[in-house]
């Protein structure tokens, strides 16, 4: 059995681009596909979360199944900008020993457009295992950047979401490994 930390971001990723998945009702998936960008439908205007972890987006939308979340998409973005993320983001709850205080992480959480939250990880049964996996919400000008500047390309992953729910075959799974998070962000995000 791998060893791994309590909180670890695991991503697929090589040296320019990163993949963060979301799931979407098909208003917003099949244009985001089809034309490759986000079409107006994806508000620029809330806040929107990522996932790296493939496994952890399935058991959020059940396989594709959950009402407004029947599309996956593996989003690939440019790692400055998800870096650019990281580095802007604050946990989204106060963890002593991460915060000086109380004040001084709330103060932060509201001057952030970014948030992480780390979620327990899931097998492929949707179980929770031990170690925690990376959920970033991009608020305000990041969601833009995100949508538009980071954006590499959409990959429609329906069809793969259908057949590991299917199959539960670990092979089909898209490779992921630990994600080299920039130093002043990790410390940040409780990862040191």
């Amino acid at each position: 059995m791998e060893d791994v930390p309590k909180k670890q971001i695991r991503a697929r990723y090589d040296d320019g681009t990163v993949t963060v998945y979301q799931a979407f009702r098909p208003e917003i998936a099949e244009p985001a596909v089809a034309e490759g960008r986000f079409p107006a439908a994806f508000s620029v205007e809330r806040m929107t979360w990522v996932k790296p972890s493939f496994r952890w987006l399935m058991h959020r939308s059940d396989w594709a199944r959950s009402e407004g979340q029947e599309r996956v998409l593996g989003v690939v973005l440019r790692r400055e900008g998800f870096d650019a993320a990281l580095e802007a983001a604050v946990l989204s709850s106060y963890e002593r020993g991460v915060h000086a205080s109380r004040a001084q992480w709330q103060r932060e959480l509201r001057r952030s457009a970014a948030r992480v939250q780390w979620d327990p990880e899931r097998d492929l049964q949707l179980r929770p295992l031990a170690h925690r996996s990376l959920q970033l919400g991009l608020g305000g000008e990041l969601v833009r950047r995100y949508a538009q500047e980071w954006l590499v390309r959409i990959e429609d992953l329906t069809p793969l979401a259908r057949a590991l729910h299917a199959s539960r075959d670990p092979e089909l799974l898209p490779p992921e490994r630990p994600y080299p998070v920039p130093a002043g962000a990790a410390a940040r995000l409780g990862l040191s």
